[in-house]
């Protein structure tokens, strides 16, 4: 899959899971579990805005102690 069309600040759920290379299950079990970045209901679907998304990027990789050690 191709990465989307990055035009807009909202990413839907498939645009999150490309964009992060998981399953839109996976995706969906993080939103449900509560540790996945920050969602919102639009009708049906749900919407995360890409710097949220990029926030809380951040923040796994700043809690991933194994990253922290290969990147020092």
């Amino acid at each position: 899959m191709s990465e989307p069309n990055t035009d807009s600040p909202f990413m839907t759920t498939k645009e999150l899971a490309v964009h992060v290379r998981r399953s839109v299950a996976t995706v969906r079990g993080w939103r449900h579990r509560g540790t996945g970045p920050k969602g919102v209901k639009a009708g049906r679907g749900v919407l995360y805005r890409r710097d949220v998304v990029e926030a809380w990027l951040k923040a796994q990789e700043d809690a991933d102690e194994l990253a922290r050690r290969a990147v020092a």
